[in-house]
């Protein structure tokens, strides 16, 4: 075959490919894997007859635990607290990376509140609001002094919140909270 045939059959096949393409405006034309954007899994709220409740949605099995979760099988009552405080231990080594990291992280999420030497003199009573008891000199509203907080009585603090404090459970991990733990020891001792 000659160029000029060729590039006449090349040039033929753009034109049709171009025609064919400018019908419909609608048309993204040619499809490249489909299954990339026409997926063929249930959505969550479509009917699935794969299972007895005909629902694709399902709760997880009794016992299972997410990925990455840790269980904390504490309530949050009274009882739940004074439980936590005498069987929930720091399990986190003491170490000078572990402190700085949980003195990073009270500065951050508690230190607005609490103050930056858990005093309870945080920016947001300058503003009027409440402040919370001194780590050092304070007492608890459950009882016994601030001073006296054990890693499980601050742990169920840190998770469920009391009084004007809400729940940090979605602010820090479990692990970040044991660090602030180890911070707020050191801020029981000033």
């Amino acid at each position: 075959m000659s160029k000029i045939k060729i590039f006449g059959a090349t040039m033929m096949a753009v034109a049709a490919m171009v025609a064919t393409s400018c019908k419909d405006k609608r048309s993204t034309g040619w499809q490249y894997a489909p299954n990339m954007y026409e997926h063929i899994a249930y959505e969550y709220d479509q009917k699935n007859d794969n299972f007895k409740d005909g629902k694709t949605s399902q709760l997880p099995p009794a016992g299972t635990i997410p990925v990455g979760f840790t269980r904390f099988d504490y309530p949050n009552t009274r009882a739940g607290y004074d439980q936590a405080s005498v069987e929930v231990k720091n399990m986190l080594a003491q170490t000078q990376a572990n402190y700085a990291e949980g003195k990073n992280l009270y500065e951050h999420f508690c230190s607005p509140c609490h103050g930056l030497t858990g005093q309870g003199d945080g920016t947001v009573v300058q503003h009027g609001y409440p402040a919370p008891p001194s780590y050092s000199k304070g007492t608890s509203s459950r009882g016994g002094g601030m001073k006296d907080l054990t890693d499980g009585k601050i742990y169920h603090t840190i998770t469920y919140g009391v009084n004007s404090m809400g729940s940090y459970a979605s602010q820090l991990a479990p692990e970040e909270r044991w660090k602030v733990i180890m911070y707020v020891h050191h801020l029981q001792t000033l």
